[in-house]
């Protein structure tokens, strides 16, 4: 695929991306404010979102997708990165601003990233290759843990029950 196109397909992935979390929060909202039939219309066109962001995945897959070792050693590059670039500056330009509430977020994301990278490095020195496990997701911070969920969330602190089960 030519450059232009390329970037074209990959900014378009990133709207459709956007748009599809976007009306999921709208939908939410219109069922906060007993409007389930606007609720249904939001989730309805989010689904149709993500049908478009997964075709220009799909059109840019080669460029994005790689082998299944590639694809670890990235994320954990990423995940690394972001935790100890990207969300560090973000909370610490948020609590320069007074916003205490974003530079929780930032802080709780910026752990939960640094977590991420060390599963995925634990896959990448192949500790998990050939072992099948259940994760499970704080759906408060986005902590991942392996095997069982922890009785408290190391990160932001939310009961076990705030976890959701991935693999069973």
């Amino acid at each position: 695929m030519k450059e232009k196109t390329r970037e074209n397909v990959y900014k378009a992935f990133i709207g459709e991306a956007k748009a599809y979390f976007r009306l999921l929060a709208y939908a939410e909202k219109a069922v906060e404010e007993d409007a389930p039939q606007i609720a249904l219309l939001f989730r309805a066109i989010a689904e149709a979102e993500r049908v478009h962001a997964t075709r220009h995945l799909n059109l840019i897959k080669e460029v994005v997708v790689k082998d299944t070792d590639t694809n670890l050693e990235k994320s954990f590059q990423q995940e690394k990165s972001i935790s100890e670039n990207e969300y560090p500056e973000f909370a610490q330009i948020a609590e320069e601003e007074g916003e205490t509430a974003a530079a929780l977020v930032f802080s709780q994301a910026r752990d939960a990233e640094s977590f991420h990278a060390k599963l995925y490095e634990r896959a990448i020195y192949h500790m998990i290759k050939d072992k099948t496990t259940t994760y499970h997701v704080c759906q408060v911070c986005g902590y991942v843990a392996d095997a069982k969920a922890p009785d408290k969330c190391p990160v932001c602190g939310a009961p076990k029950e705030k976890f959701k089960v991935m693999g069973e």
